[in-house]
């Protein structure tokens, strides 16, 4: 069976089309991410603007031509952080199933975080990841951490991402240190109240999921584009995650975007995931991060293929 997952987050919008064999193992046959900045305000004016659907919509149009292209026969649109926050969000839902044929789920941050659990871990190569494994997704509009062995024990969703800390504190160009000490100081206060739920010190090792996290992966190997293949599954210290973290917000916007792997989407919000990152590993006493492109998407498939529900 073709299945097709969508993402729908904050700043993204993704699809990946795949089936699972009967041994559990992934088969992708279309992986594509468009940056559409649906949560783009939210976090001031409570709801999606005009113009973040009308980026989302033009996007689910390309989506549903691919999907038929594949026959497509089972798919779940999946809606994250800023679809959780939005007071007019029966327009997101109505805009969704009229191109994609289905109504999206808002699941809650746990849903998530769980999802993304799965679809890191099955993903990565066998041996590198030491359990109980503490899975963090840095989205757009929240950051999800889960703990696990085979599957996740504890999860929580904290209101810390990119774009969230980009918009509520960092709009100089560098930004200034104030603006950094601001953002740092809200993420850490986030991060310990994950801390609160997921029990930090049980984790052998850290998987770090999203575009955040492999553009910082991306800085810290000096590749000269970006790669897929040689981001999964990589290792970055901790060391190399906080010098990263301060370069990226010592520079400019232009600086930023002239970086061979930098997507155009994420070079005014880097910064802002970037501390997150590091901020999490400076909480979790972790002294590397293990970078996966697999994530909810590849969960969300493995879901679907086993028809079991969370």
């Amino acid at each position: 069976m073709t299945l097709a997952a969508i993402d729908c987050g904050t700043n993204s919008v993704r699809l990946l089309i795949a089936d699972v064999d009967d041994a559990g193992v992934l088969h992708e046959h279309v992986r594509l991410m468009r940056i559409v900045r649906l949560g783009e305000g939210i976090d001031r004016t409570g709801e999606f603007s005009q113009a973040a659907l009308d980026r989302l919509f033009t996007a689910l149009d390309e989506f549903a031509s691919i999907m038929a292209e594949h026959g497509v026969e089972r798919t779940r649109f999946v809606a994250t952080s800023a679809s959780r926050d939005a007071r007019n969000r029966d327009e997101f839902i109505a805009g969704v199933a009229s191109r994609i044929g289905v109504e999206p789920e808002v699941i809650p941050g746990t849903e998530e975080a769980e999802l993304s659990f799965i679809g890191s871990l099955r993903g990565l190569p066998a041996g590198i990841v030491q359990t109980p494994a503490l899975v963090v997704d840095i989205g757009g509009g929240s950051t999800e951490f889960v703990l696990g062995v085979d599957s996740p024990e504890s999860a929580v969703s904290v209101d810390v991402g990119c774009v969230r800390m980009t918009e509520r504190h960092l709009a100089s160009d560098p930004p200034t240190e104030d603006e950094v000490r601001a953002t740092r100081a809200d993420i850490r206060a986030a991060v310990a109240v994950a801390g609160e739920t997921v029990p930090f010190d049980r984790a052998r090792s850290v998987v770090g999921l999203a575009g955040s996290v492999t553009t910082v992966a991306a800085m810290a190997l000096d590749l000269p584009e970006y790669d897929e293949e040689i981001l999964h599954g990589s290792v970055i210290s901790a060391e190399q995650v906080s010098e990263v973290a301060a370069r990226f917000t010592a520079m400019t916007r232009a600086e930023r975007g002239a970086l061979p792997y930098m997507h155009p989407g994420r070079v005014d919000v880097i910064a802002g995931g970037a501390m997150v990152l590091d901020e999490v590993l400076r909480a979790t006493g972790a002294r590397e991060v293990v970078v996966s492109e697999t994530d909810i998407l590849d969960g969300i498939v493995h879901r679907m293929a086993s028809f079991t529900e969370l």
